[in-house]
């Protein structure tokens, strides 16, 4: 459990920084936020990160394009069952490709787009809630599903909001992915950062 839920975290905050770097109109409207709701000498804890929307969207985001474990973990019917008008035979393995789903043009919007935007209050109705499985659902679903958006929107924006984040050129960072039950990337982020000016003294007191 603990291999499980270090790992998975720590690709999808790679992922979160790699996408925000590409982006830096995005990077700039998570620090905005940040320093909105805390003062400059008030280092994030976990309790400020789940109140900064904006930064829990580019997370939901990041769990949209790039879903840690792509195919969920296999499951098992129980029952004789029709699935999308296919007939599932109990003791089958079932399989959900959530990339395939977070990527659907049927239902996405410019599905391929780093869009934090598209999870505004109400953006998503009641019946699409069954789009986006990050974590799976229903009994079967990932335990530590709180837990993860607690630790990945503290560890992001505890470093958005203490440094400056930059690539080391002018290229996008290469945002393919790699093989394997997780997704990692195939080139590991490497950025430049260095402490930001209104931070220094907050972090000397650490």
């Amino acid at each position: 459990m603990l291999v499980a839920g270090t790992e998975t975290a720590a690709t999808t905050m790679e992922w979160a920084l790699s996408l925000l770097l590409n982006h830096p109109e995005k990077m700039k409207k998570v620090k905005v936020e940040i320093d909105a709701y805390l003062k400059q000498d008030q280092l994030m804890n976990e309790s400020d990160a789940m109140k900064l929307n904006y930064l829990q969207k580019v997370i939901m985001e990041t769990l949209r394009l790039y879903p840690v474990v792509p195919l969920l973990i296999p499951h098992e019917s129980s029952n004789d069952c029709i699935v999308c008008g296919f007939n599932i035979p109990k003791g089958t393995m079932l399989l959900v490709n959530l990339w395939t789903l977070h990527r659907d043009p049927n239902l996405w919007v410019n599905p391929t787009w780093f869009v934090p935007e598209r999870f505004e209050e109400g953006e998503l109705g009641n019946d699409e809630i069954y789009n986006m499985l990050p974590f799976g659902i229903g009994r079967r679903s990932c335990p530590g599903s709180v837990l993860a958006k607690r630790f990945m929107g503290h560890a992001i924006g505890s470093l958005i909001q203490a440094f400056e984040w930059e690539r080391i050129s002018d290229e996008k960072i290469d945002m393919s992915d790699g093989i394997g039950l997780t997704m990692p990337k195939v080139e590991p982020l490497v950025a430049l950062c260095k402490p930001r000016q209104i931070m220094i003294k907050a972090l000397s007191n650490m």
